[in-house]
């Protein structure tokens, strides 16, 4: 993705004629004129919309990594901000948003700011971005070199940008302005103060772009060099059936059994228009399913397949185990750059900080220095996945009478798990792939690390110079200088590729596109709206079981049937709706989708506020316990973004959103 690395490079060369043909409206006219005045100069105002897409790979910028309830951060070590961490804490205001997308200056027709910059708060004004895509939709005619190819392809791109920066706005503040087109000069004084535009009429606006989008963009990328990670058809479509799910969902769509989404249906504006859907529709999970089998089609069509270690590589399979192979399956899937899976991925943000800390210190020479290990999952986590029965621990039969936090000696059936003749907590035995593909816990394996054979495995340890640190019961104290709040690290984002030696603290990250999203998605987002529109049905089985499959695990009836409290869960619309939910988060877990799942689902606050953060925590004698770290504190406001107070006041047309 060459040239989508080169954004930046281009910015910093052209930033004073930037800041100029970039705030054109409502008075620069000559300056655009001269950024469309040749092909190249057409391309360089390209690129800088792509500048603007959010840095998916940065828990910096995008809230989905440590905003939620998947990632306490330490700041030993630092390696990535945490300043959207912050959100998970109750920190959210209406001063100065964390994460603030909305414009930053007195309307979002001429706000002025950086070209693809960041805020203080994480946030890029995004309003601006939709500023810079008309400005591009209406001057690309103008370039006399640019051929007719490149002026349809560039369009498709620009539409795309346009429709998924609404689509952003959208999920994070519900109603918003549409930027349909730039307000001109002699513009009235409400046409630089627009109104927020009702969640139907707005999830309409965005699906027609992307409809629009697809008819331009190409079915796949040719030039895998230097064009990977630009729109595609499958990409198009992918966001419009994230787009139409996300209408259909409890948050806008409000529930068959309840209606409505209670906590919208009195805002609205100051023209008396209703701003939140006030009934429930079924037709909106059948248009998401829809919208979902094209999407899915399309990939089909553009050769994307679900991943599979075996085949993408074959050198290492015959010094493999099976389980070593299942493990690696999702992890593959998440970090193999550009895998068959991939649909839409993002190189352009390094991986290096956000690999560096999901990287175990095996020395303590790795623990002063060169990685900073505090990526840390917390211990809900760890509980969320199946067992090795395809079922959650809970509803598990041969769980029943078991401790999970009883102290279990791993056996040489464990050793490609756990290091054979460890002591630790019942609960990392007899897990699916997935959990052992996704966490570092004390006493596991890691593949990878210049490591790719079942007899040499790493063994990552909770304390001594081999480990990677636990907290001591104050939670201040450490056995490292640099280690995991909560004793776990995130496995799942750490390229098996990547390495650091034992006698250096030179870490070298294997590159890797973001997944943004990949087709499992597109599966069990289809499963959902099916089963929403109609109930379970052996479609819904099929997509749900072919993700089950590629990791050892057994289709949800015979799992059910045979190992659950429930056998019968995955016959009713409810039982199936849980479970689909369950592997959504558990095929997905760290790649910033939970956060956005919790949220339309509207159980956030379920699961934010009914257990704490919790981790491991040893004593002044080495024993082990998992304990409390933090208390979450999430209200029914924090499913939507607040406004910026400042916005408000300069826009008396803009309502605030519930709760703020």
């Amino acid at each position: 993705m060459k040239k989508i690395i080169f954004i930046f490079i281009i910015f910093s060369v052209l930033t004073v004629s930037c800041r100029d043909y970039l705030d054109v409206v409502p008075d620069n006219i000559t300056t655009v004129d001269h950024a469309f005045n040749s092909r190249y100069q057409a391309e360089g105002f390209l690129y800088g919309l792509f500048s603007w897409l959010p840095a998916f790979a940065n828990p910096g910028s995008n809230p989905a990594l440590m905003g939620g309830d998947e990632i306490w951060f330490s700041i030993d070590g630092s390696g990535l901000s945490n300043l959207l961490w912050y959100l998970s804490q109750g920190r959210q205001g209406t001063n100065s948003p964390l994460a603030n997308c909305w414009a930053s200056s007195q309307n979002i027709y001429n706000s002025t700011t950086n070209p693809g910059g960041y805020g203080l708060n994480g946030g890029k004004p995004l309003f601006t971005a939709l500023r810079d895509c008309n400005i591009f939709l209406e001057n690309v005619h103008r370039p006399f070199d640019l051929t007719e190819e490149e002026r349809i392809r560039w369009t498709g791109e620009a539409l795309f940008l346009k429709a998924y920066f609404h689509f952003w706005l959208f999920r994070m503040y519900g109603p918003i302005p549409l930027m349909k087109e730039n307000v001109v000069v002699d513009a009235v004084q409400n046409d630089v103060r627009p109104y927020r535009e009702p969640v139907d009429e707005v999830v309409d606006y965005i699906a027609s772009l992307l409809d629009s989008a697809t008819l331009l963009l190409p079915e796949s990328i040719e030039d895998i060099v230097n064009d990977m990670g630009r729109p595609t058809k499958a990409i198009a479509l992918a966001v419009k059936a994230q787009l139409l799910t996300l209408a259909a969902s409890p948050l806008f769509n409000g529930t068959e059994e309840e209606g409505a989404n209670p906590d919208y249906l009195d805002i609205a504006d100051r023209r008396g228009i209703s701003l939140f859907p006030q009934a429930y529709s079924a037709e909106k999970w059948q248009r998401a399913a829809q919208a979902l089998k094209e999407a899915i089609d399309m990939a089909d069509r553009a050769r994307h397949r679900l991943y599979d270690f075996r085949t993408v590589n074959p050198g290492l399979v015959s010094s493999l185990n099976e389980k070593t192979i299942q493990a690696m399956q999702v992890r593959g899937a998440a970090t193999e750059k550009w895998n068959d899976e991939i649909i839409w991925g993002e190189s352009r943000t390094n991986t290096y900080s956000l690999q560096s800390a999901c990287q175990p210190a095996f020395a303590a020479i790795h623990a002063a220095g060169g990685i900073s290990s505090n990526y840390a999952p917390t211990y809900r986590m760890v509980e969320q996945f199946y067992t090795k029965n395809g079922v959650p621990v809970e509803e598990d039969r041969d769980w029943v009478n078991v401790d999970p936090l009883e102290m279990t000696t791993a056996t040489a059936e464990d050793r490609f798990y756990i290091q054979q003749n460890y002591k630790t907590f019942r609960i990392y035995f007899d897990r699916e792939a997935r959990f052992y593909g996704s966490i570092v816990f004390s006493g596991g394996t890691l593949y990878g690390n210049g490591r790719t054979a079942d007899d040499n495995l790493w063994v990552t340890l909770g304390s001594g110079v081999e480990g990677f640190g636990t907290l001591t019961p104050d939670k201040n104290q450490r056995t490292f200088q640099r280690c995991p709040s909560t004793g776990y690290l995130c496995k799942k984002l750490l390229n098996f590729k990547s390495s650091i030696p034992l006698t250096s603290s030179s870490f070298t990250p294997e590159r890797y596109a973001f997944p943004i999203i990949r087709l499992a998605d597109l599966y069990l987002m289809y499963a959902e709206a099916l089963n929403e529109a109609g109930g379970p049905t052996p479609e819904v089985y099929e997509y749900i079981d072919s993700i089950r499959h590629r990791t050892g695990l057994r289709g949800v009836v015979e799992s059910w049937r045979d190992h659950a409290l429930e056998p019968d869960k995955p016959s009713t619309k409810a039982g199936m709706r849980d479970i689909i939910r369950r592997e959504r988060l558990n095929e997905l877990a760290f790649e910033g989708v939970r956060f956005w799942d919790l949220r339309r689902w509207k159980l956030a606050e379920t699961y934010f506020n009914s257990k704490p953060i919790r981790g491991v925590v040893q004593d002044e004698n080495g024993n082990i316990s998992i304990q409390e770290i933090y208390r979450l504190q999430y209200s029914r406001r924090d499913y939507l973004w607040p406004i910026k107070v400042s916005n408000l006041a300069n826009n008396p047309n803009l309502v605030q959103n519930y709760g703020w």
